[in-house]
């Protein structure tokens, strides 16, 4: 068994508002982060490296490399022109992960979840990526007794478990680079994989059902005109209360 810890960096198209841009993505059904980047390390499961894999990609979905992800990561479109474009590096990855069965290991469920839209957007087969994972940026919030709603940077956890940070962060190999050197600290009995289902949709929440309290509505209206109600005039009460609920009503 081998443990497969990656890190992706994206690209996307800033030229709209954060929500418009989300919904354009649904509507053209695409990707809203398209990856440029893949780094990883294969680890036994003594830990000991196996292999690694560096790989730039071509966008093809956002051509044009944003200012801010090209501040970020030093990432330009003139870099990419050359580089194999995602499906080729996918399947490059695949060779890397091998056949032995596998743990994905990220730091946040962001690459997670792009990493299986990028493939489902290029149509390729996502059954050849494991769906096992282990997400390490809960269990450094654990380890250091901190909310997990407000989850560590990866920077932030290399620094406060003293790994040298010999290498420039906003890198997917680096990152990656850093995730298992945190895996090698952070691993024990509590540390578990989960299984990833890309299709999974978290039901909504039905808002609880409210009820109507009649008795307080009567003694409302009692209140107001300073009398007991009959029975017929509280049945009335009730009734139009429904009544107005139905909407039927409205101009």
């Amino acid at each position: 068994m081998n443990y497969i810890v990656y890190d992706l960096e994206f690209n996307q198209d800033f030229s709209s508002p954060g929500e418009h841009r989300a919904n354009s993505c649904k509507r053209l059904n695409r990707p809203c982060f398209e990856i440029i980047q893949v780094g990883a390390v294969k680890l036994g499961r003594d830990f000991t490296p196996k292999a690694a894999f560096d790989r730039d990609v071509k966008p093809t979905i956002y051509p044009e490399i944003s200012p801010f992800i090209t501040e970020l990561t030093g990432i330009t479109t003139v870099q990419l022109a050359k580089e194999s474009t995602f499906p080729q590096v996918y399947q490059d990855m695949i060779e890397f992960i091998g056949q032995e069965d596998s743990v994905l290991c990220v730091w946040g469920m962001s690459d997670l979840k792009e990493l299986f839209r990028n493939i489902d957007y290029h149509k390729l087969d996502r059954k050849l990526m494991p769906r096992s994972y282990i997400n390490l940026q809960p269990y450094a919030s654990l380890h250091f007794h901190l909310p997990q709603k407000r989850p560590m940077k990866l920077k932030t956890t290399a620094e406060m478990l003293d790994i040298p940070l010999v290498h420039p962060f906003h890198n997917a190999y680096n990152d990656a680079f850093y995730t298992a050197e945190i895996l090698k600290k952070l691993y024990g009995p509590s540390v578990v994989s989960n299984i990833y289902d890309p299709d999974f949709k978290p039901p909504r929440p039905r808002p609880a059902k409210k009820r109507v309290d009649y008795k307080k509505l009567i003694e409302q209206f009692e209140k107001m005109y300073e009398r007991q109600l009959t029975g017929e005039e509280q049945g009335m009460v009730q009734l139009a209360y429904k009544m107005g609920k139905t909407r039927q009503f409205l101009k």
